[in-house]
Parts: structure tokens; sequence; C-alpha cells
């Protein structure tokens, strides 16, 4: 629909008043809420019957958002005009549909007799489901009734037929939008657990297969429709996704705290929606089922875990489990069963546990502590059966914890989940690695606990460690096991922070983190963890080469703890100290670069390295018998790797002191400049050998080595080794800076240096 309205100075369009009109022509108005959804809806409805001559055997029909009445702000026009064969339809049409096309409402139209649309709605499903929401705005009442009610009729009888395919169309669709629930910024139409699942829960009730639309899929439909309602508002046209800019003032429409608080609300709702469409697939599947057996001997029940059978393909409750006093450990006790055996729980089951179970006592019995570790050891079952305990109340009866943790966003681009399913989901990594570690079950727990303290105040790894070690508690560990809980919690970040932003060859570097450690079995147990958190974060939390530098780490600090020695540092690439100079060697992700000893040389190599956008992860400059030695490991910024030839002739002359290369050096770098918070200047003491570490804190750019170097070297500091960690779009550069702990005006007149570079 083509915006009509006035919108203010910021652009959007306004503060949700009904009394605004967001389309003049029409009279439509704005609003949020079912009584300004019901408002447009009528608004529509009065100017499409002024456009439909009275004619007996034509008829126009709504489908969609104006057929439920259920109209967004922007949103389209969907209509059939209905017709029993009459001449002259199409100047007919024609006459409906260029008003509303001048009017600047979007359009979805056509033409139909009652045959037609039948044998339409028998071809595609989705139509078939479209005219389970006609109504008649205008004409002939009878035309419309007949194909309303066949229309009904025929999806009542064929639904439990077509659902498989449309499943199949769904969970296509799903994979295409990702899960509503866990998204930074949805799309509260088409994904999972959004309003297009709300019309199939709708579907499959009308087909009368099970009670979809329980009363709280109604009121999470109702708040979602609402929230697509400000969107609408807010950004002055149609829109269905929750971009990050338009959060905030979303949430003001809704009276809602801030976004956070918005995305907490959209995902709770649209995990209510998925676990409804869940069940009632499930209910879709058990009938169809019961009608291949022919309606007759009822389905069997098959034992699969202590009080808990299989009955009809989801997991009930033993007859003997249900009694006056039921187990404590029995919720958990069901949920592992339905994550090892991939089956779901039934939602009677569910609710049932949810009213009766009585709480677990503190310490847990073993039963109860069993049942946890079987649960998060599960695999790919794990997920599903820990979500649908959560929809119930059940999670909260095992942590209390898991109430401030629900839902609650991370806005670092690189995690695609909220931190409730990312907890959850880093346990399922860590089962993948449970037979590399000692202790497996504390390695699962861990995974858990292992965020619990963000949201918090403070630092999450240290504010989180008597939160997770009070929970790990409560389950009833032993007080060593506990303090382990807490060190897995305090060092989750250890191994991955130090491999990406300390030189490895360092002793001090090595030292520094087998003193944290202590012992290899908590080696492993942190090595684990850290690539299960990784992967439970997203794709850009891990790279080949971070996993090469944190196995680096790990068997340098293995050695250390078993042995008492520190390893040696490795010797540079002897190709590097023979033959004339310049020498450039390109192997792989490595650069290696000798030449005269000269200042500036690591500057010039990572300005040349970013001008065939090669990003440095790591780098190493060193003087060896009068050669200057920088070694870097590089990976391309985007694309694939550059021609080697001209990356080779570039370097060769740059480091020759080439003047044209380092002029092109300068504009691209300058030009580079990254944007963002302020950059902030870190200082280390003691954290290396013979040098002291400045860390750089700042946006991500290209050329941001080669220009902290630059300046650096002219600020009269020699730099030794340098270290890049990307963060999404920030990153945490070191630099080991030659000489002893500098006095206060040098450290000052160095910060100034590189924050002016940035």
């Amino acid at each position: 629909m083509t915006s009509l309205i006035k919108k203010n100075a910021s652009g959007h369009a306004g503060d949700g008043d009904a009394n605004l009109l967001i389309n003049e022509v029409v009279g439509v108005p704005g609003g949020i809420g079912e009584s300004a959804r019901l408002g447009r809806a009528g608004a529509y409805d009065t100017f499409l019957r002024g456009l439909l001559p009275s004619r007996e055997g034509v008829a126009l029909i709504a489908v969609g958002g104006l057929g439920r009445r259920q109209c967004a702000p922007y949103g389209d026009l969907d209509l059939v005009l209905l017709h029993a064969g009459v001449p002259g339809t199409d100047e007919l049409a024609a006459s409906v549909w260029y008003p509303i096309w001048d009017a600047g409402l979007r359009l979805d139209h056509s033409v139909r007799t009652v045959s037609e649309a039948l044998s339409v709605a028998q071809d595609d499903v989705k139509v078939a489901l479209g005219l389970l929401d006609a109504r008649l705005v205008a004409g002939d009442q009878t035309l419309a009734d007949a194909l309303i009610r066949t229309a009904a009729d025929h999806w009542r009888r064929t639904a439990v037929r077509h659902l498989p395919g449309l499943r199949a169309v769904t969970e296509a669709r799903w994979q295409a939008h990702g899960e509503l629930a866990f998204l930074l910024e949805g799309d509260l139409k088409e994904a999972a657990g959004g309003l297009r699942d709300v019309g199939l829960l709708r579907a499959i009730s009308a087909a009368g297969i099970t009670d979809a639309l329980r009363p709280a899929v109604r009121a999470a439909h109702l708040r979602l429709l609402d929230i697509r309602d400000a969107l609408h508002q807010q950004v002055g046209r149609r829109v269905d996704r929750l971009v990050a800019q338009e959060r905030d003032g979303v949430a003001a429409l809704l009276a809602l705290e801030d976004g956070d608080a918005l995305l907490r609300r959209v995902a709770g709702d649209a995990r209510t929606v998925s676990h409804a469409l869940d069940d009632a697939f499930r209910a879709a599947d058990r009938l169809r089922s019961g009608r291949s057996r022919g309606g007759g001997a009822p389905p069997a029940r098959r034992p699969v875990a202590r009080d808990v059978v299989e009955h009809d393909g989801e997991l009930v409750l033993a007859r003997t489990a249900i009694g006056a006093r039921p187990d404590p450990s029995l919720s958990l006790r069901v949920a592992a069963a339905a994550a090892t055996t991939r089956l779901p729980i039934a939602r009677a089951t569910c609710e049932w546990l949810a009213a009766y179970c009585p709480p677990l006592p503190a310490p847990w019995p073993a039963d109860a502590r069993t049942a946890l570790t079987t649960l998060l050891g599960a695999g790919p079952g794990l997920v599903p059966a820990w979500e649908t305990c959560d929809r119930y109340g059940l999670v909260d009866n095992w942590l209390p914890e898991w109430t401030r943790l629900r839902s609650l966003p991370q806005h670092n681009p690189v995690h695609r989940y909220t931190l409730d399913r990312h907890l959850v989901q880093t346990a399922h990594e860590a089962s993948r690695h449970a037979r590399e570690v000692e202790r497996p079950d504390l390695l699962l727990l861990g995974a858990l606990l292992h965020d619990i303290g963000k949201g918090l105040p403070g630092d999450h790894s240290t504010v989180g460690v008597p939160v997770a070690q009070a929970a790990a508690t409560r389950i009833g560990l032993p007080p060593t096991e506990v303090e382990l809980i807490g060190t897995l919690v305090r060092l989750h970040l250890l191994l991955p922070d130090v491999a990406t932003r300390r030189d490895l060859a360092d002793p001090v570097t090595i030292a520094s983190v087998a003193e944290s450690v202590g012992d290899t079995g908590t080696l492993d147990l942190l090595h684990a963890l850290v690539r299960a958190d990784a992967a439970a974060t997203g794709p850009a939390a891990w790279s080949d080469w971070k996993g090469r530098l944190v196995a680096e780490l790990v068997g340098r600090v293995r050695t250390a703890l078993d042995t008492g020695v520190l390893p040696e540092p490795p010797t540079p690439d002897p190709a590097l100290l023979a033959g004339p100079l310049p020498v450039v060697h390109l192997t792989g992700d490595r650069v290696s670069v000798a030449a005269a000893d000269r200042r500036g040389l690591l500057a010039t190599v990572a300005g040349c390295l970013a001008l065939h956008r090669l990003e440095v992860i790591s780098a190493d400059a060193s003087v060896v018998d009068g050669r200057a030695l920088v070694e870097c490991r590089v990976q391309p910024r985007y694309g694939l790797p550059p021609d080697p030839v001209p990356l080779r002739a570039d370097l060769r002359r740059a480091v020759g002191g080439d003047v044209s290369v380092t002029q092109r050096l300068r504009g691209r770098a300058l030009a580079a400049r990254g944007g963002g918070a302020a950059p902030r200047v870190v200082w280390h003491r003691e954290a290396a050998t013979n040098a002291v570490l400045l860390e750089l804190r700042a946006a991500d750019a290209a050329g941001l080595l080669y220009r902290v170097a630059c300046a650096l070297d002219e600020a009269g500091a020699l730099v030794r080794a340098a270290r890049i960690s990307t963060l999404g779009a920030d990153v945490v550069d070191a630099f080991y800076l030659v000489g002893g702990w500098p006095d206060d005006a040098t450290r000052a007149r160095l910060e100034a240096a590189v924050l002016a570079a940035v």
C-alpha cells in the first residue's frame, strides 16, 4: 500500500494514534490493536461496496487479512471477484480494480466462478487455506455462501491428506526464514512461530483435527498482530521484519520498556505458536495413522524408561507413575526419555507434570542428577525436549535462574540465538566432545551454565561464577565439583582470548594460562567447552585458523602442565636467512618477508597486505643477523585469495621503499577508517617476556593494522609482534612493544598516537 499519511520530522509514521488516516482517499484509520484493525476493515468494506454495482450473480469476496478483519496498517488487499458466468465480467473487474489502485492501495486480485475457485483450491493447498478466510464484502450473498461453504467442507474432507505436503512447504519456509523466537531481526509473518503459522493452526482447527487455537495461542496471536501494527505505524509502510533500528520505537508504541522487552515478548509468543503447531501436526499424524490401521485396535503402549511409555508416537506417563505423591524427579526423567528416544512428550503429560510434579528438594536426589546428565548428553534430542518442558514451566522448577535467562537477546552479531537457547545449544554441542574429557557430566553442566552471568551487571564470566556454583550446589554436586563448575564459567573465554590476542611463542603467555587452568583435566574441559560454545554461537564465532591457534595453545599449556617445562620459542624460517634481499615467501595462509633492517617494516608489510584485501591475523617481527623478518598469518577479507604474482611484486617494492606503493597504501588506509563507539587502549604489565602489551579495542576497518603500526613507529615504539582478534564489527588488536614498562608520559603519548590513527 502506498503511504498517504503525513509523517513527522523523524521520518516515522507517528505514535500509533488511531485518529490518523493512513490512507486519506479511503479513510483508513491508523492505530494499534484489535479495535483499530476492525476499524480499518470497516473502512475498506465501505469503500469497496461503493465500487461494485448491484448485480445478481456477482460477489466481491475478501480473503487474507481483510477476510479475517485483521488488517495491518499498510497491508495488501486480497480480493476475488466471484461470478456465475454472467457476461461483462472483465469490464466489471476493471471498474473495481482501477479505483483501488488509484487510491494507492496494493491489490492481489482474481476473477473466478465458484467451480474455477474450487478447482484451483484442489490443486493448490495455499489457495484452499486462503478460502477458509473468505468473507462477502458486497454482492450476491447466495453465490458467496456457495463458495465459502463448499470450500470449508472440502478442506474438512481433505485436510489430513494435504497436511504432509503442507508441512514440507512450511518446513522449507522455516529453513529460509529461521525461528522467530531466536532471531534479533525476525520476520513477524514468515519465520517459524510467526503469523503465517497461526494461519496453519486456524486451518487445522477448522478441519476438526485438534483444538489448535487454545487461549494461549489466541493471546500470542493478538500480541503478534499488535507488534506488526506498531511496526507498520513506526516505519510508515508495509514491512514485516523487525529490524534493530526500529525496535525501540515499536516498543514505545506498545508501552514496553525497551527494545529488549519487545524481543522477549516476540520470542515468548513465537514459541507458543511453534509449540502449538508441532502439537497440531502430530495430532494430524496420529489421525492419519489411525485411519491407516482401519480404526481397529488402539495403538500399543511401549515402555521406554522408568515410569514413561510410548503411546501413538508420543511419550506419556505409565499408569503406576500417577499418584497422590509423584516423584519430584519425574519431570526430569520424562524429559530425559524424550531426548534420548527423540519422541515428543504428549501435551496432557506436560500439563499434568506442570500441575502435580512437586519441586525438587535441595540437594537433588541422585535420580534427578542422573536424569539431567542424560538429558544434556542426548545430542539432537536435547533441544526439542528442553523447549517443550520450558513451554510448560518445568525448567523453572529445575533451575529458578532460567526465568531471567529466557528469551534474553544477545546483541553481538556473532550470536544467532537468544541466551537461553544458546546455553541449551552449547550443551548439545558439548555432547559431541564427551569422549574427550574425564568428566563429561561436568562438561555438559558447565556448558549449560557457562553464560549464566549474562544480563547481570559486570563481566558475565565473573558475576556468573557464584550463580553457577549455587545452581551446582542445589543440584547436589560435592564442593570440589562445584568449584570446578565455577572455574569453567570464569575461564570459558580464556583459551580463545589468549590464542587470538597473545603471542603463543612467549613463555610468559603459556605460564600464565597454565597457572590459571591448574591441571590437564580442567584444560581438556575448557578446550571442549570453547569449541561447543563457538559452534552454538554461530559460524562467525569460529574458523579454521582460530581452531588451530586454540589447539596450539592447548598443546603448549599441556606440555607445561605435564613436564613443568615451557616450550622453546620457534626459530625463524631458514629460507628467510639466506639469499639476496628482499625475500618474499607466500605459503597458504602465511606471508614471510625478509628485508634490510629498518623501522616501519611491519607497518609496510601490513599495509601492502591490506591493499590486496588480506587481513592479518597474527604478525611477528624480529631481527636476525642484520635482517628484519616479518612473518604473518593472513586470510582474505572477502572473496577469493588475491593473485600471488602482483602481491609478491608489491611486497618486494614496498619493503624496498618504493614511494608509489606507500602512497597507495596511505590513500587506501585513510579512506577506510572505521566508525562506531569510541576506541579504547588498554595496557598490560608483565604479560610478555621483555615487552609490554598495548591492546586496542576499536571498530574493524581495512588497513587498521597498517595505520596503528605506522603511528607506533612514528611515536618511537618498536613492535615485536601483533595479534588481531575480530569480533563481529569490532577488533581487539594486541601489540607487543619491546622494552620495560613505560612511564606515564610515554604511555599517554603512545596512546594518543594510536587513537589518532584509528
